[in-house]
């Protein structure tokens, strides 16, 4: 859950009437910038706020509702047109993202936007230090201090400023019109009606391991940048490739398998048929050795039978011989021997 920060008080904005409004200058009448103005960026000044901008996701606001800047001129006295801040980002809801809905903004003019920041974050430098805390004295006749813009006349409901060399984080609420320093309990300040938090994260971004200051979400986790969503993407869309290489991979190794399977059963298959082949010419062999025994029993047999009848033959003719011998010695003729 994020944490719990006092219920900010914002002042009422000034509202110009129309035609007034009509009549004054916009930001294409306003210098966008002055190159003699202290703390001009440098690169960490340039990475910061680009991190916040590429976190900065409130989850309640379409993207063309909602306007960030960084190191943009925030013009807010409508009685001098000169006097304007420089943060070094800042986000404001409620507000198209084009000025007018169609053109970029060269700066944010506060009588033609309706719309204070609703966050702002300064990066300390040693030339702004004082200048961002608040320390600077406001002298008569020179415009007042960013820190009274920021809190008294901007009504701006949270401020935070960061320092890159101490990497110290100090968060402000409005409160009663006044900013109050916080320590929030979680891991950052919670912006309530954006529904994301600010706080120092360390890690690596644009090739550089620090800490950062970047947003998180409801559950505490941080937002993502562009790069990381697809760094995340094409680590999944990588994963999915080696996890269908690999179930290709085991798709083929079944295919290779069930192949394997098949041709061992096709050999074992083969064996016994070559088995049952060999059965079978076996078995005729069988057959054929015991037709030739059978052929040999009947051709022994018929030799037995035909010497037996040779044999009686024999003994017919030996028996009439001896009969005839009978009748002639009877007749008194001794037969010859």
């Amino acid at each position: 859950m994020p944490p719990e920060t006092p219920t900010a008080v914002v002042l009422p904005q000034t509202q110009y009437p129309h035609r007034l409004r009509d009549t004054l200058p916009t930001m294409y009448d306003l210098p966008s910038e002055d190159p003699e103005e202290p703390g001009l960026p440098d690169t960490f000044h340039d990475d910061q706020p680009q991190l916040l901008r590429e976190t900065f996701q409130p989850p309640g606001y379409i993207p063309d509702r909602y306007f960030m800047g960084s190191d943009l001129n925030l013009y807010y006295d409508v009685n001098h047109f000169t006097w304007h801040k420089r943060p070094d980002w800042f986000a404001v809801l409620g507000v198209p993202r084009f000025y007018d809905g169609h053109d970029l903004r060269m700066s944010y003019v506060m009588w033609q936007e309706q719309v204070a920041p609703y966050v702002v974050v300064e990066l300390l430098s040693p030339s702004t230090e004082d200048e961002d805390l608040g320390r600077t004295q406001h002298l008569a006749q020179q415009p007042p201090t960013k820190w009274m813009v920021y809190e008294q006349i901007l009504a701006i409901p949270y401020y935070v400023v960061f320092s890159r060399y101490t990497n110290a984080v100090q968060y402000f609420v409005l409160t009663d019109g006044r900013y109050r320093a916080i320590q929030p309990s979680g891991q950052g300040l919670w912006l309530p009606q954006a529904g994301v938090g600010i706080g120092l994260w360390t890690g690596a971004y644009q090739g550089m391991t620090r800490p950062w200051l970047r947003c998180y979400d409801a559950e505490g986790v941080w937002i993502m940048t562009p790069a990381e969503r697809a760094e995340q993407q094409y680590q999944r869309a990588e994963h999915e490739q080696q996890r269908a290489e690999q179930q290709h991979q085991r798709a083929e190794d079944e295919r290779q398998r069930a192949e394997h399977e098949q041709q061992r059963a096709e050999q074992q298959h083969q064996r016994a048929e070559d088995e049952r082949q060999r059965a079978e010419h076996e078995r005729q062999r069988a057959e054929q050795q015991h037709q030739r025994a059978e052929d040999e029993r009947q051709r022994a047999e018929h030799e037995q039978q035909r010497a037996e009848q040779q044999h009686q033959r024999a003994e017919h003719e030996q028996q009439r011989a001896e009969r005839l011998a009978a009748q002639l010695r009877a007749l008194g003729i001794e037969p010859e021997s």
